[in-house]
Formats: C-alpha cells, structure tokens, sequence
C-alpha cells in the first residue's frame, strides 16, 4: 500500500515538471499567444464601445435637459 501512494506521489511529481518543461518551451513568457492578444483587442473593443455609449447618454440627457428649460 505504500509503494502505490509512493508511486503516485512519484508519478505526480514526474508529470507535474515534465508538463511544466513543456509549457515554458512552448510558451516563452515574454511573447504573448496570438490568442491572448485577440482577447486584448476584444476587451478593448468592448471598452470603447461602453465608452462611446456612456457619452451618447450623457449626450441624450444634456438635450433633454436643454429642451426641458
């Protein structure tokens, strides 16, 4: 019974830095994936359509305000 659970503490451990070793060969750190600046860009597209509504409101309301005196 001991030998398993060593065996899979030793299994884990093994997989853990083979998997670990994989990702930092694949992935440099200082190089963002394609991926990560495609969700980028989209949040910041997001941003300033939110940006750009928010202004259209306060556009709307001022003219409301204007109409109203």
């Amino acid at each position: 019974m001991a030998d398993t659970i060593l065996g899979g503490g030793l299994g884990f451990y093994v997989m853990h830095r083979i998997e670990t070793s994989y990702k930092v060969r694949r992935l440099p750190s200082h190089q963002p994936t394609e991926r990560l600046r495609r969700y980028e860009a989209h949040l910041l597209t997001k941003e300033k359509e939110a940006q750009q509504l928010q202004d259209e409101g306060c556009r709307e309301d001022q003219a409301q305000l204007l109409s109203d005196s």
